[in-house]
């Protein structure tokens, strides 16, 4: 089931709304919301349901073990280690098992068979969750609960469990206890689901169409026009599509009562690679830097080890993404700039000194960012290699090329996207805080824009199929 169907948006989600606020206990409002979220992920792959409830199952009896008072420090690193052993295990297993059997044989020229293993939806991220909650717990025995219903609702919690935000036990457990969900809030909750549905519906799956032409397109086809394009859109593609995820997921939880952190933080005005990843998937981000980059000793050992951890960190979150070398290399392309950076090899710091040098070095920071997309978007090493040089490349233009590149740009799409350079920049909060608009009329004018784009989106879902977001392939 995914937020963009009309099974969710007529069915479960008003018959969970109405139950929920039907049921005056704040227990039995955990309860509904525990069964909606179990309901919700067996619809989507029933059989992979009990591999959820036996995670979540292990890491709240990890948590047991390790709010035990008079247990030795020993004893609780033992379990820690069990615990992430457990936890990487089932990670490794379902989603990486193939990768490795691919490997093998590419490396010892072997023919293993593949498992064919189908990837659980959402492993990545509620195995991720499950990780910061026993370690927070080993850090302080303080963060745990005795309750296995909170463990079970804070891990399976529906609006975040397919594809984030990835949340930490201590940033709800006082609302898990006590929230309330008031008129406004409620209405603000419904506002923001309804920008992020817009988000996928109306720009990511409209520039999504292009992207998916462009690179299903051969290479003799495609010419240095195309290959921007097809880069471009699925620059915009990926950003609207995970963001538009992202509110709806922090629209729902305040639905309920719950206030999830910002995810996304208009990362293309970023003006370095660093600055990208303080914007871009903000709960990935630092769920690293709390369960890896500091542990491996951050920025405590010098530059070297400094840069070092970073690749480190940089290589996981690109595996982290999926079994297959783009997403490594991906990773490890950012990496790499991250570095530059570090090194002032790159001189960010020189170059934002002036209004000239802040455009040279956000234009740089876009340049890497859509490369990198491109390799995180091909398929293989060779379809990234072939993308790359044709937008590096001028090749003269074909018919077909011309004719492929006009109809792309037709007037619906070309007014798309730059509906996509509006969203993506900020603008209109940019206009707001320079006092150019004011805030009573951006809040009235959003709740009005809200409706329309409800309206056009629910015309577009009942002229299209299934609707998947990006992010539940990971």
């Amino acid at each position: 089931m995914v937020f963009s169907s009309a099974i969710f948006l007529f069915w479960f989600l008003p018959i969970t709304f109405l139950l929920y606020h039907a049921i005056p206990n704040k227990k039995c409002k955990n309860v509904v919301l525990t069964i909606a979220s179990i309901v919700f992920y067996a619809f989507g792959q029933l059989q992979y349901l009990p591999l959820l409830l036996f995670s979540v199952f292990c890491n709240y009896i990890f948590g047991r073990m390790l709010t035990e008072r008079h247990s030795p420090k020993k004893t609780k690193k033992i379990i820690l280690t069990v615990a992430l052993f457990v936890n990487l295990g089932l990670l490794c297993l379902f989603k990486y098992t193939d990768f490795f059997i691919e490997s093998l044989n590419t490396i010892f020229h072997t023919n293993i068979a593949k498992t064919g293993i189908v990837l659980p939806i959402g492993i990545s991220f509620f195995t991720f969750q499950g990780i910061s909650y026993v370690v927070d717990v080993y850090r302080n025995p303080r963060e745990g609960t005795r309750d296995f219903l909170k463990v079970v609702l804070y891990i399976s919690f529906f609006p975040q469990l397919i594809a984030g935000p990835i949340i930490k036990y201590h940033d709800v457990s006082k609302e898990i206890d006590d929230r309330v969900c008031t008129l406004q809030q409620t209405a603000e909750g419904f506002r923001r689901f309804t920008i992020g549905l817009a988000k996928k519906m109306l720009l990511s799956n409209a520039v999504g169409l292009i992207a998916d032409t462009v690179f299903g397109l051969q290479a003799s086809q495609i010419d240095m026009r195309l290959a921007w394009l097809g880069a471009i859109c699925y620059v915009f593609q990926i950003y609207f599509d995970f963001s538009g995820y992202s509110d709806m997921a922090i629209g729902l939880g305040k639905v309920f009562g719950f206030h999830f952190k910002e995810n996304f933080n208009y990362p293309y005005t970023a003006d370095s690679i660093k600055e990208f990843w303080r914007r871009w998937h903000i709960s990935l981000s630092s769920w690293f830097r709390d369960y890896l980059y500091i542990p491996l000793g951050g920025n405590r050992f010098g530059k070297y080890r400094t840069a070092w951890n970073k690749l480190i960190v940089f290589f996981a979150t690109g595996f982290w993404h999926g079994a297959n070398v783009t997403f490594i290399l991906w990773g490890l392309f950012h990496g790499l700039f991250s570095v530059l950076e570090q090194y002032n090899i790159i001189p960010i710091q020189k170059m934002k000194g002036n209004v000239v040098g802040k455009m040279i070095m956000h234009l740089y920071t876009m340049l890497v960012v859509t490369v990198g997309f491109v390799l995180f978007r091909s398929s293989n090493l060779s379809q990234a290699a072939m993308m790359i040089a044709k937008m590096f490349t001028l090749t003269p233009a074909t018919v077909e090329s011309t004719f492929l590149l006009t109809q792309s740009l037709s007037n619906y799409n070309i007014f798309i996207l730059l509906l996509c350079v509006v969203g993506s920049l900020g603008i209109v909060p940019k206009l707001q805080q320079r006092g150019i608009l004011q805030k009573n009329v951006v809040e009235y004018g959003s709740y009005a824009f809200a409706m329309v784009f409800l309206v056009f989106s629910i015309i577009d879902l009942s002229a299209s199929a299934f609707n998947p977001f990006i992010y539940f392939q990971f």
